[in-house]
This record gives structure tokens, C-alpha cells and sequence, in this order.
């Protein structure tokens, strides 16, 4: 669940002793820093090129491994924060299905 995954991450970061260095500010620019470590694996492709990723396994496990950054950095903020990310999600898909109904999607 995304509690787990917070305990978990909160664990990794308290048994490192980083809590100082977890400002939201910090955390938010690591967060947008690591989030185009993702774009680049997609930089300049096409997008059947971008699509076929997918398929190949050893670029899949490169972006998987930045993505799983993209996460950890979201859920370290979350902590810092005090926020409740499954919460915030929840809400923001209610308010995406007023503003995007499905027939006018």
C-alpha cells in the first residue's frame, strides 16, 4: 500500500540519518531533478519509438529504476509534509472526472 511504501521510505531515510536534508525544497527539487532522469530516456524519440521501450527489457528496467526514484522522492516529500498521498490522489481523480467527463474527453 502507499502507507507501507511511506513507512518503508521513512525508515530508509531515518536509519541514514537524512531527516536535516529532507526539507520539502530539497526534496521538491530532487523530485523535478530525477523526473527528467525519466525524460531523458525518451529525449528525441519518436513516439513509436517511445512506445516500443516497453519491450525491451534492459531499457524498461533503466526507466523503471528512475521512476522508482520519481516515487521515493514523492513519498520522502509526502513525509515531510505530513501529507496523505493515497488521500490527495483520491481527491484530485474525483476533481479530474468533473473536469474531463467522458463523453467530452
Amino acid at each position: 500500500t502507499v502507507a507501507e511504501l511511506r513507512q518503508a521510505m521513512q525508515k530508509f531515510v531515518d536509519e541514514r540519518e537524512w531527516r536535516p536534508f529532507h526539507t520539502p525544497k530539497n526534496l521538491a527539487m530532487s523530485l523535478a531533478i530525477e523526473a527528467a532522469e525519466v525524460m531523458e530516456h525518451f529525449q528525441w524519440l519518436t513516439a513509436e519509438e517511445s512506445q516500443a521501450v516497453a519491450g525491451d527489457a534492459g531499457k524498461l528496467q533503466e526507466v523503471g529504476e528512475e521512476l522508482a526514484d520519481v516515487v521515493c522522492y514523492s513519498l520522502a516529500l509526502t513525509n515531510a509534509l505530513g501529507l496523505d498521498l493515497a488521500d490527495a490522489v483520491a481527491r484530485k481523480m474525483v476533481r479530474n472526472a468533473v473536469k474531463y467527463p467522458p463523453p467530452q474527453a
